[in-house]
């Protein structure tokens, strides 16, 4: 990446690629950027230690680079990471709660780790072997979750009944983000067809 080290370090905010919340901000030199493009974790030069190192490493959270943008001046770099373990403060002391507290927080914090398994495709991860499995597969399973939560509601057994709901929406998200779509594209349909 092409920065300008001229003051021999630049400054780093990085950003929770799904929450968007500052995780930490900081100056980095030349050969911890080289690091970080190189392994996609965030690095750092520790002047104690005089060496390279990663990020959080000291709370079992390293951040994985998901995105790296350069200022238009190239003297400052955004970084959009996802902490790999629990990072419940942000450098500004704020809650990094993905859930949140609102139900609709969390639809945006998963919609968000949908989106990201497509552009990062994890090992082991249901939610690729959806998206491998093709449009086809996934629209089927959409149906599938909707004519099971149909048939739980004509019961009254509510952990049934909530469980088949979450996992239509669970299965809806993936449906709206392998087509290209987003929660708010939804909404906004919605909001057009309101009327008081």
């Amino acid at each position: 990446m092409d920065l300008d080290f001229s003051n021999k370090v630049v400054p780093v905010v990085v950003q929770d690629a799904i929450t968007d919340k500052v995780l930490a901000a900081f100056c980095m030199c030349e050969k911890a950027l080289e690091a970080t493009e190189e392994n996609k974790i965030v690095m750092y030069y520790s002047e104690d230690e005089g060496k390279i190192k990663v990020l959080g490493e000291e709370n079992n959270s390293p951040f994985v680079v998901r995105d790296m943008y350069p200022s238009s001046d190239k003297r400052s770099l955004l970084i959009k990471a996802v902490p790999s373990g629990e990072s419940a403060l942000t450098f500004f002391g704020e809650k990094n709660d993905p859930a949140g507290e609102a139900a609709e927080d969390f639809l945006s914090y998963l919609e968000g780790v949908v989106e990201d398994r497509k552009a990062h495709p994890q090992p082991g991860s249901y939610t690729n072997k959806l998206f491998d499995s093709g449009i086809n597969r996934v629209a089927q399973k959409v149906g599938e979750e909707a004519v099971e939560l149909v048939i739980e509601s004509k019961d009254d057994n509510e952990d049934l009944f909530l469980g088949e709901a979450a996992d239509l929406m669970y299965h809806y998200i993936v449906l709206l983000v392998k087509k290209g779509y987003t929660l708010s594209s939804v909404v906004n349909v919605l909001k057009k067809r309101h009327k008081r």
